[in-house]
């Protein structure tokens, strides 16, 4: 007791406290799409940050193009909010404002040591899944990000994006059919949708 006393006793003259509190940067607020006075969707870049879901490669949803070769393959990267993924895992739904993105990305099968099979390589593009109750009238909202651009308009609520995904989506019109570690949670939970 007496020893404690006199490391704490010297540390409060010095006007320092006995803990110092634990030292790292300040915790960030959760992601929340963030609109322009328009009404455009301002890009998140810190989406890698979100929890990744999957990937695809030359994942299609149309005719599949005959003339198209497998080296033009794109690969595609799912992540999502990290405040939706773990609403999600509790309910197995999506709360409002729940951001997906969906990173394209060119592949490759030619470089550095590879002798078969695809890389990623560059980026090809990046679309926003959004759910906005209130901004909405369909709840959620396509966004399609070129390049280095920072704003973008919704897709239209009639866009081939949207009726697909309000058709062919396993829970809530998204692809939790394409999610493996989120399937068994949407079954759990009672969201799944039966197979179409």
């Amino acid at each position: 007791m007496r020893k404690r006393l006199l490391i704490v006793l010297p540390l409060m003259c010095l006007g320092l406290p006995a803990q110092s509190p634990p030292m790292g940067p300040p915790p960030t607020p959760p992601e929340q799409p963030r609109y322009t006075p328009e009404g455009q969707l301002m890009r998140s870049d810190n989406y890698r940050e979100w929890i990744y879901l999957s990937s695809g490669l030359g994942m299609t949803y149309g005719p599949v193009d005959s003339a198209s070769a497998p080296s033009s393959e794109r690969f595609d990267n799912v992540f999502v909010t990290p405040v939706a993924y773990h609403a999600f895992l509790q309910t197995g739904s999506w709360p409002d404002k729940t951001m997906f993105a969906l990173e394209v990305r060119n592949s490759a099968s030619k470089g550095s040591i590879n002798n078969g099979g695809h890389y990623q390589e560059g980026f090809a593009g990046l679309e926003i899944h959004l759910k906005d109750v209130a901004r909405f009238p369909t709840k959620w909202a396509f966004f399609e990000f070129g390049g280095s651009q920072q704003t973008s308009k919704p897709f239209p609520p009639t866009s081939s994006c949207q009726a697909c995904h309000a058709k062919n989506g396993a829970v809530d019109e998204t692809f939790v059919q394409f999610y493996p570690t989120l399937i068994p949670v949407a079954q759990a939970k009672g969201t799944l949708r039966p197979k179409q």
